[in-house]
Parts: structure tokens; sequence; C-alpha cells
């Protein structure tokens, strides 16, 4: 039987995304060092640190040095397959353990250790539930196992010294934040960045080391200007708006700003050029579903939904009119009650301007919806704006344009040929009753990456 590692939690301090991408575990006496951070609000430079540790992590891992994961939403265990596969890995462990859990990446001395980490983390949660059975605790350790081997698809080899770095977004649930900790009892480096909120019960606080670097909130501390590009103008020119200066202020000179014009259907059609068909990819390199996205800032960035990105592990991202596939697994934000996801592709894009709020936008308002639904590439459809509603606390405008499964993460646009919404839902029962995350949530979501 090999050897079971003991893990020390938090030797050595990390006080920054890029502290944390620097600190490697040293190994004394059986004993491995390893990190278990949460790191609590958003710094003013919060956006700049997070990309810098996901560009230095990916380096080193195309380098041999490390194998690195930055985590999105975790998947559901839904597949019939998937649960009798894991509950058998389950059940042959609780039959022989000293031989460790057997997975589709776990085998050896990994095994073993994955034993002895299922067992802790089975632990704290029996001591965090009341009443917890053995159909319980089994069904708990099962999900484990599937995650780990979501999260670790692409670990090759492993060691006791092997440096595996994990970064997650704004864990909320109890089991998945044991389920991080148990990474850590694998010999993972984990960094949880909560910057939205702390939802971690105060009992189980103490598992991972609190760094606080500011406020909790989505908007960062810096006043982003954004800057929309000037596009063919046509038809009805509405001039902007000169603010007047405050007393005592010096007026600072202004560069004129684009005058907007409403656009033909025809020239709205044109835009799909910057609508992205996005396939999202397993482990295993399979297609498992597809979406739409949206061109979001000439440096590689599309904003699509949280829905459609989740449980990816890579994406291919298709462009109207060019030939090349680009395949990615920078998933560079997430945020699940917004339904919102920024993906990152090698190439420069022209992105639709997002609409600033000029005027209210009003029921009755025409709108046009450009998505990938069914896989069928750039479609565009038109309606009106048919209401606006209130779901789980987010703002969503109703729209009449037709959308279908694959629709998620399109453009819903003014008149203008700028972005008011992002299509995100539509209800199979309804006629044209479909959803789209409004203008102010993608504005705020896409602060810094523009």
């Amino acid at each position: 039987m090999e050897n079971i590692i003991k893990y020390r939690h938090n030797h050595i301090e990390v006080t920054s995304p890029e502290s944390f991408a620097a600190v490697r575990g040293g190994m004394h006496g059986g004993v491995r060092d390893v990190c278990f951070v949460r790191m609590l609000g958003r710094s003013a430079d919060f956006d700049r640190q997070v990309l810098a540790l996901d560009e230095k992590l990916k380096s080193q891992m195309r380098a041999g040095r490390l194998y690195y994961r930055r985590a999105g939403s975790l998947p559901a265990l839904s597949a019939s397959g998937d649960i009798a596969y894991y509950t058998a890995c389950y059940d042959r462990w609780a039959a022989s353990p000293q031989g460790g859990i057997q997975t589709k990446v776990s085998s050896g001395a990994l095994a073993v250790q994955l034993g002895a980490a299922c067992t802790s983390a089975l632990e704290r949660y029996q001591q965090q539930k009341a009443a917890v059975t053995a159909s319980i605790r089994k069904n708990f350790a099962v999900k484990l196992l599937y995650w780990f081997d979501f999260l670790c698809s692409g670990l090759s080899q492993w060691s006791e010294t092997s440096c595996i770095k994990i970064v997650a977004e704004n864990v909320e649930k109890e089991q998945e934040y044991l389920f991080y900790y148990f990474l850590t009892l694998a010999g993972c480096d984990v960094l949880l960045l909560q910057s939205a909120g702390d939802p971690v019960k105060e009992r189980l606080k103490s598992l991972s080391r609190e760094v606080r670097i500011g406020e909790f909130g989505d908007r960062g501390q810096e006043n982003i200007v954004v800057k929309i590009p000037q596009r063919n103008r046509k038809k009805h020119t509405v001039p902007s708006t000169q603010q007047a200066q405050p007393a005592g202020q010096y007026a600072v000179a202004a560069s004129p700003q684009p005058q907007r014009s409403e656009k033909s259907f025809e020239e709205l059609a044109a835009l799909a050029s910057s609508i992205v068909l996005i396939l999202v990819h397993d482990a295993d390199g399979a297609v498992i579903s597809t979406g739409s996205g949206i061109m979001a800032s000439n440096a590689g960035y599309i904003l699509t939904n949280d829905h459609v990105a989740r449980g990816g592990y890579s994406y291919s991202v298709r462009i109207e009119n060019d030939g090349q596939v680009y395949h990615t697994d920078e998933l560079i934000k997430y945020n699940t009650l917004l339904d919102l996801a920024l993906l990152r592709i090698n190439r420069r894009l022209d992105p639709i301007p997002i609409y600033q709020g000029q005027k209210k936008l009003v029921r009755g308002q025409a709108v046009a919806a450009i998505g990938s639904p069914l896989g069928l590439f750039n479609s565009i459809s038109d309606g009106i704006i048919s209401g606006f509603r209130t779901i789980d606390g987010v703002d969503m405008i109703q729209f009449t344009a037709p959308i279908s499964h694959g629709s998620s993460g399109g453009a819903v646009l003014n008149m203008y040929g700028e972005v008011i919404g992002i299509s995100t839902a539509g209800f199979d029962r309804g006629q044209n009753i479909n959803l789209a995350i409004g203008y102010e949530s993608i504005n705020l979501f896409l602060q810094g990456f523009r």
C-alpha cells in the first residue's frame, strides 16, 4: 500500500492573486504544504490581478511546470452513466479501502491519497450535518469524485510534489466549499475569489485562510470609461447632449461624440459578423452543447451566458466569414446570478457597442435578435419589447423576436445596432415569450474588459 501524505494548510502567507500564483509548497518529513485561501472583496485593480494570475499559471502549465484549472460552475451530476460509474468507484473503495479510489483520473498513489481525502471530507461533512445517513454520505462522496475528475481530467501524472493550482470564483454552496477543501487533501493549492460575498458558515471558515482585499460587490473601485466605436450612420441623426460644467470647475475640451442613427433590418443583419457560435466540449473533446456569444472587445473577449459555458472543459468558437475554428479553455469570468460569462480567444475582434442608456427602454420598442438557434449560424429575427420582468432579483427584458435553443448568449439589438440585452431564456409553452439580461447588467459585468 502506498504511503498517505499528510497536508499542512496555509503555512505560506498568501495576500493577493499574484502571490497565490507564486507560492510553492514544500515537502518535509512526509508533510506537504498546501494553500486553501478565501480572498474576500475586490481591490482597485482586482480584474488586472486576476488576469495576470490566469496568464502566468497558464504559461507555466504550457511549460510543464504545474497543472492549472480556472473553475467555472461545477456541473450537476445528472447523467445516468456518470452516476453509475462514480457510484461503482465508491462501492469498490468502500469494500476494499486499501487500494484507494480508482477513477478515470486517479490510480496508484493518487488513488490512495484520494481515498484519504474522501475520508476526511466525509468526516467534516458529517460534523456539519445532523442525522446524515449512509446514503447521504455516499451521494456526497460520489459527487466529490465526479467533480474531481471534471477539474483534473487533464492531469496526466501525479506525485507527492506535483504543483496543482485551482482557482474558483464566488463559491456559494457548502458542498462545493467542502469539495475544494477535499482537493487540498489531494495536494491542490486552492484560491476562492469571493468578490461578491462570503456565504461560508462560521463553523467551516477555519478550513481556509481568510484574506480581505476590498469591499464586496460586482463593481470595481475604478471608473471605467467606455468608448463606443463609430459606425456607418444613416437616416435620423441624434446629436449628443452636452453637459454643463459645475461652477468653480474648469471645462475640459471633449472630442465630438459619435452620432447615432437608426438602421434598417438589412443593416442590422450585417452586424451578425460580430455574433459567434460557441461549441461546448467535455473533457474528451466531444461537443455537449452549443450557444451564441457577442464580441465584447477587440482584445478577444466574448460575452455569453453562464449556462452556455457552464460544465464545459473547453470551447470552440466560429466566426462568420472566417473558416478558422478558434479553440479555447479560457473562461475569464462568470456570474451565475446574472447568467453571464466571458470567454477569450486569440484573435482581434470587431465588437458591437453596448447601449449606454441614453433613453429609457419602453414597451413596443422595435428590436432584433441575432443568434444560432439549433446550431443554425447567425439567424436574425425581429420583434418588439413586450415587457420588463424581475426574476430572482435580476432585471430582464421580455421581447417577442423568436429564439430557440442555441440562441442563448446572442444579441438583442435596438434599431441603432446597439446591444440592449443578451438572450438568456425562452418559454417553450408560450409563443415568442423570451427573456434577455439587460444592458445595465452587461455594462457592469464587462467593466475592465473593454
